[in-house]
């Protein structure tokens, strides 16, 4: 390979979505003979032209200079063309390389397979030439061999920017979910900031993270290269790289950055709420050099103005605002986008503004009609940046309601046919909580509770069930999100007041436990039940504290407790207890291992007055105190509430419980406590459960009825049975 000729192969790689823009700035930089493909560019030109690239694109990844390409079917084939150049003309025997191998074909099913291979043919050619080999070092290598097998055929390159060209080397501080580089530089050239800025439009971002957004727009407008501030590049170790066309192009940057920065610069400007990430702002403008041309300071989205400082031209609003992993994350976000659109409306007439969001619908919740759109990725993820032409207040309506689609109004007609008749139903009954849906449509598999506050304020807690493996991810969420919506709709209440608890596939592990807290910060709220008031928090917990399937056993608690004593035990938040004490029970012990629940317990009872005197509650594992109870406590309560967990592992407890092997034992020692003629009410959520035949032959069972109408679509989500001694 001759590195003076005049024409040389390259790829420019680049993130998915970014090629047409990347082509044009490569054309722009020299490059002819550009030619598109998935997440990268070909071209040709000279050396040069590549040293220019690395020094000054914006969007590339990499620029890598083609070797050869050719036909490979086996890994005999992959051995012969890589050993068949000309390596000791690249790199040192005794230097370091590191090769890259993607792609696979039907004989070589590895790509890890595939690089050893090619290392070794590198090697073997080396040690051949000049009798010695390279060592592998993938952090400080003098030369990086790039090979991608693609339908049977191999592109052999080096790597000439090491490092990815999206690491500039002034971002050291990153925020929570940082947007890379070249990213950002493809959002700033999407909204048309160069021109912009030459015009002296401002360039502002109300939720600028650590800061990104802002330097790339610095330093388009100062028209500093993006590569000064990397310490290295791959080629400068490579045996054929040409130094003094390297000196000089970097050179020529170091002057168009010392004339950029004389200029008079636009104001650029940026905000967050959050002061901890602002400090990661301001160590990488100081970074990039760039602490006069770049402010941050604290600030909500909701007092975002233009700065007053001094006059101001109208220019470009850009975000990349957070749009949350969850649902419940995402619909929550939805105000914050609302309140951007107010803001801009009311502040930014006359603006461009640009939201970049990997939720586009969270982005029309602005309440702003987008005029362009443009596809992109965030790493992974699909994502659009949506420009707007913000107009006066006046010109279109910010409304943070959801329009619904067609699917979503299917759904939406469901629930208000459900408020017209379990709706109807519960407010007969003075019932306040209740379940208004319940996967009535298969393909919305989910819950919808109601609760309403005692001052009259509605929420709605949704619940996601299982999808099958025959749906998609994306499609369940899709889904979801339309069920969301429609409840939104529906009954009329803002966002804040819908809690959505989703069940992923790869969940994380603090699903699984009712008892690890999901959110901080989550405020508890009162409800009636049959005259008790009741604490429920509909967002800390898996649970909420109020079991509505268990509504007519606690109405069944209250009605026969007059003048008993009570043993509750897996008590949970105790609302059985506070229900058979309300109906007369004249003393009660309420056992559980949870310290959060026992003292949810004892809220509740302080709220309806109980005398913990009479009404004792103990935390304990009741597995043990069931035992412990045998010695002391036979024959001592007249009314037993049993309800276990199906199935319990927790490290407080001594054993594993299991309810189907285990509820005759349980039942048994139960029974042993009961004075006579008591009475033990046992209930479990195992839908396969079946009672032990040894139990129904010892004592008197009897299945109990105890479905409200909210929960008849699905009369097996719990089973109830009255037990008493023969």
């Amino acid at each position: 390979m001759d590195p003076i000729a005049e024409s040389l192969e390259f790829t420019a790689t680049c993130p998915k979505g970014l090629e047409g823009l990347l082509a044009q700035e490569l054309r722009e930089l020299g490059a002819t003979d550009t030619r598109e493909q998935p997440a990268a560019v070909y071209f040709h030109g000279t050396l040069e032209l590549a040293y220019r690239c690395c020094l000054w694109s914006r969007l590339a990844n990499r620029v890598l200079l083609r070797l050869a390409q050719e036909p490979i079917g086996d890994a005999e084939d992959l051995y012969r063309a890589v050993a068949a150049l000309p390596w000791e003309q690249h790199i040192n025997p005794s230097g370091r390389l590191w090769l890259q191998f993607s792609g696979t074909n039907r004989e070589i099913r590895n790509s890890q397979f595939g690089a050893q291979k090619a290392k070794d043919a590198i090697v073997d050619r080396l040690r051949r030439e000049a009798g010695a080999r390279p060592e592998v070092d993938k952090q400080h290598p003098d030369l990086t061999v790039a090979l991608r097998l693609h339908r049977d055929k191999l592109d052999i390159a080096i790597d000439l920017s090491g490092d990815s060209l999206h690491r500039r080397g002034y971002r050291t501080h990153i925020g929570a979910a940082p947007l890379k580089e070249n990213l950002a530089a493809a959002l700033l050239l999407r909204a048309g900031w160069p021109k912009i800025a030459a015009e002296g439009g401002a360039l502002l971002d109300p939720m600028c993270g650590s800061g990104t957004i802002l330097i790339e727009g610095a330093m388009m407008a100062a028209d500093i290269a993006p590569g000064l501030l990397r310490d290295n590049f791959g080629f400068e170790r490579w045996l054929n790289h040409q130094s003094d066309i390297w000196l000089k192009l970097r050179e020529e940057a170091l002057e168009r950055r010392r004339a950029g920065l004389q200029r008079e610069m636009p104001e650029i400007r940026g905000y967050d709420a959050d002061a901890k990430v602002l400090f990661a702002a301001e160590a990488n403008i100081a970074r990039a050099g760039l602490e006069r041309q770049v402010r941050v300071s604290c600030r909500p989205v909701a007092a975002f103005k233009v700065p007053s400082h001094r006059e101001v031209k109208p220019g470009l609003v850009l975000t990349n605002p957070p749009y949350g992993e969850r649902l419940g994350e995402q619909e929550a976000l939805r105000e914050t986008y609302a309140e951007l659109g107010r803001q801009l409306k009311k502040e930014f007439p006359g603006w461009l503004a640009g939201v970049f969001t990997g939720n586009p619908e969270l982005g029309h919740a602005t309440g702003l009609r987008s005029h362009k759109q443009y596809q992109m990725y965030n790493g992974s993820i699909p994502s659009q940046l949506l420009l707007f032409h913000v107009r006066e207040q006046q010109g279109d309506r910010v409304d943070s309601a959801p329009r619904l689609s067609a699917e979503a109004e299917m759904v939406a007609n469901r629930l208000r046919k459900n408020l017209r008749t379990t709706g109807k139903w519960a407010k007969k009954s003075n019932i306040d909580c209740y379940r208004l849906y319940d996967a009535d449509l298969p393909e919305y598999a989910a819950a919808v509770d109601l609760y309403r506050s005692i001052e009259g304020q509605l929420f709605a807690h949704v619940q996601e069930y299982r999808a099958p493996a025959s749906i998609a991810e994306d499609k369940a969420r899709a889904r979801l999100r339309d069920l969301v919506r429609a409840v939104q709709v529906v009954l009329e209440i803002p966002q804040r007041q819908i809690c959505i608890k989703e069940r992923r596939r790869h969940s994380h592990k603090a699903s699984g436990s009712q008892y690890q807290k999901r959110e901080e910060g989550s405020d508890s709220f009162w409800v009636r039940e049959y005259g008790a008031e009741l604490e429920v928090n509909l967002r800390a917990y898996l649970d909420t504290g109020l079991f509505l399937d268990h509504r007519p056993v606690r109405q069944y608690l209250h009605e026969h407790a007059r003048g008993k004593k009570l043993l509750n035990l897996f008590c949970y938040t105790a609302t059985g207890t506070v229900q058979a004490a309300l109906g007369g029970c004249e003393q009660s012990t309420s056992v559980d291992m949870s310290k959060t629940y026992q003292a949810w317990s004892a809220r509740n009872f302080r709220r309806n007055n109980l005398d913990p005197y009479r009404h004792q509650l103990v935390e304990a594992d009741c597995l043990q105190w069931l035992e412990s109870a045998q010695q002391n406590r036979r024959g001592h309560y007249d009314l037993i509430f049993l309800d276990p967990p199906s199935f319990s592992n927790s490290a407080k407890m001594r054993g594993v419980l299991d309810i189907q092997r285990d509820h005759g034992i349980l039942i048994r020692q139960c029974m042993a406590l009961l004075a006579p003629g008591g009475t033990l009410v046992f209930s479990n959520n195992l839908r396969s459960f079946k009672m032990d035949g040894d139990v129904a032959e010892e004592f008197v069972v009897e299945k109990l009825d105890l479905l409200d109408r909210d929960f008849q679509r699905n009369p097996k989500i719990h089973n109830v049975w009255k037990i008493v001694a023969r």
